[in-house]
């Protein structure tokens, strides 16, 4: 059972994770916990941030196909324990661990690694060269990547833009830029 004081997950309404013009629902949600669920609306990941709006943005190019219902609690004035135990709290309510709380939570939590879907013969190449021409097939590998991203946020009826930070490009790695 949740602490009397905080909020039960069950009590929130569920907000649509895209409006009609499919941009990221638009509310200042500052500081606080979230709840997101997929279409049928089975929970997938909680999470809290210091800016809600800008972790839902992360969440959405990270896992398209699981974001599309959420349920978001603020608060104040930034508090890691009431977050933490909000969290906790809702986890315990849920009766089990959100895949995106569990195995899934690199996928929701880090930035999209390229270099996970490298082809065989991209490693043969990438062993074989020097750190300059390493650099450049992992930009390479990240754009092929960021374009098959881009093309599941279309599909999905994603019309907000989307600009990855070009400095982590160069590691192979795709993460919004702020």
């Amino acid at each position: 059972m949740p602490h009397p004081t905080l909020p039960f997950l069950t009590d929130l309404e569920y907000l649509p994770y895209l409006d009609d013009e499919g941009q990221l629902i638009d509310r200042p949600f500052g500081i606080g916990v979230y709840a997101i669920f997929d279409q049928a609306k089975t929970l997938q990941y909680i999470g809290y941030s210091r800016d809600v709006t800008l972790s839902l943005r992360q969440h959405l190019v990270r896992q398209p196909q699981k974001c599309y219902w959420l349920k978001v609690q603020t608060i104040e004035r930034p508090s890691r324990t009431l977050l933490e135990d909000i969290r906790t709290a809702w986890i315990s309510e849920n009766g089990t661990v959100p895949p995106g709380n569990a195995a899934e939570e690199p996928l929701w939590s880090q930035a999209i690694d390229a270099k996970e879907q490298m082809t065989a013969e991209e490693q043969a190449t990438f062993a074989a060269i020097d750190d300059l021409g390493k650099t450049k097939l992992l930009k390479q590998i990240a754009r092929r990547v960021e374009a098959e991203v881009l093309t599941q946020l279309e599909q999905r009826g994603v019309k907000m833009a989307v600009r990855f930070d070009p400095k982590l490009k160069e590691e192979g790695l795709l993460s919004l830029k702020n």
